[in-house]
């Protein structure tokens, strides 16, 4: 039984793992993702930012249960409040869960993308929907009956975006969907996106380009080496680093073009090499021992959440 009260998608502690062959063929785990966490809420999109490698799109798929064999799982994740375990992955993947992927290969090429976009329903209303979808991202009539190898590399990744704007789906996770896009469709792409928010839907905005999301998003949670470091309100994002809590979201705030366009020192740990206690504190201007003692939990603070006890 589902409670209005409840998150439309929890994600708790989740880890991901692989096991992986050495060079002497010794088995090993590698873990990509732990302590991830994040909430999604009916009629909010949730913006999720972070450097390559940081777990985004391993969260979308871990969220479906589009994994390779070899992953290992760990760590809740909550659908309407209930589990969402392997069995309820299957039923609603498509249907209550839609995603967006980020590439356009997850395009069938020898199905024409009008009968692709609309999927097995096969009614007036789909066909009204995608035909509607399809105008708005500046797609013409003609579309349908093109196969993609004939679109450009921005039609294709209009029409993977409509599969899943077309559906019934509560919640949308969206990767990477605009890559490809003039500003303009890119700009009504994450309209239609904000639309369905409003209309109680929850949206997972998987993105580099932060400035755009600031402008559709509601929440943004940062991602750092597979672990969620911060998640805010988008308001504090755009009032800049006196707003945020994190260091490393500091550091992305000004890593921006339009602020300072500053790096930071160091890298981004590897998956297969991550330093003992907080993932950030080898880069971290706040460092103490305390900081390489473990890596701390969330907690929240100034109506967000943050892993750093020197966040105040």
């Amino acid at each position: 039984m589902c409670h209005d009260n409840l998150p439309l998608l929890e994600v708790d502690n989740l880890s991901v793992s692989f096991r992986m062959y050495d060079k002497a063929f010794e088995q090993r785990d590698l873990k990509v993702i732990q302590d991830l966490t994040i909430t999604v809420n009916k009629g909010e999109i949730l913006a999720v930012a972070g450097s390559s490698g940081s777990g985004k799109s391993l969260l979308a798929h871990a969220v479906l249960g589009l994994l390779p064999q070899n992953a290992t799982v760990g760590g809740r994740i909550f659908y309407k409040g209930r589990p969402l375990d392997v069995e309820n992955q299957r039923k609603l993947r498509g249907s209550e869960i839609a995603l967006i992927p980020q590439s356009v290969t997850y395009l069938d090429p020898l199905m024409q993308v009008g009968k692709q976009a609309r999927g097995a329903d096969k009614s007036p209303k789909r066909l009204r929907r995608q035909r509607e979808v399809f105008q708005r991202l500046n797609l013409t009539r003609q579309t349908e009956k093109l196969y993609p190898f004939q679109l450009s590399g921005g039609m294709a990744r209009r029409v993977l975006f409509s599969t899943a704007i077309i559906t019934d789906a509560e919640l949308v996770i969206a990767d990477e969907p605009t890559p490809g896009m003039h500003l303009d469709q890119a700009l009504e792409a994450l309209s239609i996106l904000r639309e369905l928010a409003d209309k109680g839907k929850g949206i997972i905005l998987i993105t580099h380009d932060i400035d755009l999301a600031l402008q559709f998003a509601d929440k943004i949670a940062v991602f750092y080496a597979g672990t969620t470091v911060e998640e805010l309100p988008v308001a504090d994002f755009a009032k800049g680093p006196g707003a945020l809590r994190h260091p490393y979201s500091k550091a992305l705030w000004h890593a921006l073009p339009q602020n300072d366009f500053m790096p930071i020192e160091g890298f981004q740990p590897y998956a297969g090499d991550l330093p003992e206690g907080c993932l950030f504190a080898p880069r971290c201007p706040l460092k103490t021992s305390e900081c390489e003692a473990e890596n701390p939990p969330m907690r929240k603070l100034r109506g967000g959440k943050v892993r750093c006890v020197h966040a105040s």
